[in-house]
């Protein structure tokens, strides 16, 4: 007696096989896609979380905090508008919100706004833990 009957064919098997690699490719750009969307989705959340924090309210005129919260509110708007956007489509919008907001951010880190210390350093950055060497 053999026990044949419920095992798979070759060509099952060789079939499986094929759907398995073209459904890989097809997890593959999904995953991809969502990675952009989720990227897009940070960045936006975290350029205006940076420019409405309290501590850096003295660095950043209301100018360009202006602009970085109306361009992440527009990003953010489009994405709940675009669920079904492609990769591309993300990486664009990340493109165009880095545009707007880079510029403002670097100038805020170099300490560049009027009244900002020259040095970009904060007083309260100075207080961090001290560090000694030892032998």
């Amino acid at each position: 007696i053999t026990n044949d009957k419920g095992r798979l064919s070759k060509e099952e098997i060789e079939r499986m096989v094929q759907d398995a690699d073209k459904y890989k490719a097809e997890d593959d750009q999904q995953r991809e896609k969502i990675a952009a969307k989720n990227s897009l989705e940070s960045y936006a959340f975290n350029m205006k979380s940076t420019v409405q924090d309290d501590n850096l309210k003295d660095k950043i005129s209301e100018e360009d905090k202006k602009k970085v919260v109306d361009k992440c509110e527009e990003t953010v708007s489009w994405l709940e508008n675009n669920q079904l956007a492609d990769k591309e489509e993300y990486q664009h919008q990340q493109k165009e919100l880095e545009k707007v907001c880079n510029p403002i951010i670097s100038k805020l880190y170099q300490g560049g706004m009027p009244g900002g210390n020259p040095g970009g350093q904060s007083q309260s950055s100075s207080q961090g833990p001290t560090i000694e060497e030892v032998d």
